[in-house]
């Protein structure tokens, strides 16, 4: 079974599925295969080399059964030994845990009043979103991850030229495809000045006040400083009906002030963000932000959304008055760091250049950017 045809799986929540997760039992309490109809048995995979006799009347005869680990293999071992043990609708997950990781699912959230459309890339493996936003033939995408040939076909398959890529915030817990999407299309790549005072590359300066236009020139993409995340990290809205919030705002949490070191000095960014300056916008906004962190968060068709009156009806870190209290929420709440955080930071910055398969296993596991998501 691939990612893709997983993931679909999952978001039509039509089948019930049972995975036997054969990963040590740390991988698999840091980072698991979610979903409203899914099973999971976590067995490690040493324990399974004599046979699978003994976790055998465990695995279910009535449903699909998945077997995963990390790349793949241990899960084709353990595979055949259930389908020789009397199992037959066995499927193993090609790639492992690391296509998992990688595979982006296109949503359509929705068209524009002044023309075009907006879509949202859902990585479910690592709780990333990314967004494009189309006009005319044009194309702007916003929190691009690594895997940028997704994007490139999806753009090329539908007409599009992109003209624009953007990062909201100088991201700790992926690798920006922003520049290396930028370079191939020979577009403007375009990043917050605050949050590039070490990078090593050109970019364009992400301000308020500089609105980016897609296509049709009554489309335009407003920056909202917003800091908070970090010292740099902005919002937008698109169209007067969207606004993506980057790592500031989630729907069923917050950001996390922390991930350069500076949580004490940027936790009241955080709130005056959140307290004052995103109320003082249209509350009828759809949020989109640039992460999820619970499976709960994806709603119909696996579109991460939400009216952003709604959000702050729901999310309890915008419900905490007292300032002293929010600084002590967030600041006592924090979660684990995303794995390989620093070494994310400094390649997002060009100061360090990992392959391919190093980028990967800095990227695995959760995103773990939201302050509840411990």
């Amino acid at each position: 079974m691939s990612a893709g045809q997983l993931a679909k799986l999952i978001l039509s929540k039509k089948e019930d599925l049972f995975i036997l997760d054969v990963r040590s039992e740390s991988d698999f309490a840091n980072w698991k295969i979610e979903g409203s109809r899914i099973e999971v048995l976590n067995i490690p995979y040493f324990e399974l080399l004599e046979g699978v006799e003994e976790i055998i009347e465990q695995i279910p005869l009535d449903k699909r059964v998945l077997v995963v680990c990390a790349k793949e293999g241990s899960s084709i071992f353990v595979g055949e030994l259930l389908v020789a043990a009397g199992r037959s609708n066995v499927y193993y997950l090609q790639g492992g845990m690391k296509s998992w990781s990688e595979h982006l699912e296109p949503v359509k959230i929705g068209n524009l009043r002044q023309g075009g459309t907006i879509f949202q890339f859902v990585r479910m493996g690592k709780g990333c979103l990314s967004y494009m936003i189309v006009s005319d033939g044009e194309a702007a995408v916003i929190d691009a991850p690594r895997m940028t040939n997704v994007l490139e076909q999806f753009a090329n398959d539908n007409g599009y030229r992109i003209m624009h890529t953007i990062d909201t915030h100088l991201h700790a817990d992926h690798i920006s495809g922003g520049r290396k999407l930028a370079e191939q299309q020979s577009a403007t790549y375009w990043l917050p000045p605050k949050d590039a005072a070490e990078v090593t590359f050109e970019y364009a300066k992400l301000e308020n006040g500089h609105d980016i236009e897609v296509g049709n020139t009554t489309l335009k993409i407003q920056p909202i400083y917003s800091p908070g995340h970090t010292i740099g990290s902005t919002s937008f809205i698109v169209d007067d009906q969207y606004l993506l919030t980057g790592d500031i705002l989630f729907i069923e949490s917050i950001g996390r002030p922390d991930l350069a070191g500076l949580a004490e000095d940027w936790v009241g960014d955080l709130r005056r963000t959140l307290y004052s300056r995103y109320p003082e916008l249209s509350q009828d906004l759809i949020v989109l932000p640039a992460h999820f962190g619970k499976f709960s968060e994806l709603g119909e068709d696996g579109r991460v959304a939400a009216v952003l009156s709604e959000v702050y009806k729901n999310n309890t870190g915008l419900q905490i008055s007292d300032e002293a209290a929010f600084r002590s929420m967030v600041t006592n709440n924090l979660p684990q760091h995303p794995n390989a955080y620093q070494e994310i930071r400094q390649t997002n910055m060009g100061k360090i250049t990992p392959n391919e398969e190093e980028q990967r296993e800095m990227e695995i596991g959760p995103n773990r950017c939201a302050v509840h998501d411990n």
